[in-house]
């Protein structure tokens, strides 16, 4: 397979998820946050997962050359987020997402994370414009676009979606 990038940080390394990480990625999407935030993905087993990440994260892995990237820290070798750029249909241009287990919220993994892939969009992937979207009700997630240094454009929905969605936007340079 096709070696690609891996992000490194003072505290964490991410790598692309792969179906190694089924079993984590089945216990991140059953979180109660990932839930009502991002919504049920219907990921009911660690072979569902696996699925999950042959059908929605490698095809654009192999596409684009980024998706989403397992995080995990460097001190206890622990699985415990994702991040990473997504083409999402329904979206123009290419949104940044994040998750991470309910143990590791509040350490600044997020920002972390999200700061060095929003890094290297800009600066390895070509991208000039990346787009965040979040529900009115996640307060942490939309302070951490903030502090990323994305800017609140207005509201936007997804196919197949009838919720009202927050949408936050950076240009390359700023």
């Amino acid at each position: 397979m096709e070696k690609h990038k891996t992000f490194d940080t003072e505290r964490l390394h991410l790598r692309p998820t792969t179906e190694e990480d089924a079993s984590f990625i089945f216990e991140l999407l059953n979180t109660p946050k990932w839930i009502k935030y991002i919504g049920d993905r219907n990921v009911t087993s660690i072979e569902s997962a696996g699925e999950y990440i042959r059908s929605k994260m490698t095809p654009q892995l192999i596409e684009l050359g980024y998706s989403s990237y397992t995080v995990i820290t460097k001190e206890s070798n622990q699985k415990v987020g994702t991040c990473g750029l997504y083409d999402r249909e329904g979206l123009e241009g290419i949104d940044i997402g994040f998750a991470f287990l309910p143990a590791f919220e509040k350490k600044g993994f997020a920002f972390e994370a999200a700061n060095r892939i929003k890094n290297a969009a800009f600066e390895e992937f070509g991208v000039d414009t990346i787009h965040a979207i979040t529900t009115q009700d996640n307060i942490s997630s939309q302070k951490l676009l903030e502090k990323l240094g994305l800017e609140l454009q207005g509201t936007t929905k997804i196919p197949n979606d009838d919720e009202e969605l927050l949408l936050y936007t950076i240009e390359k340079g700023n």
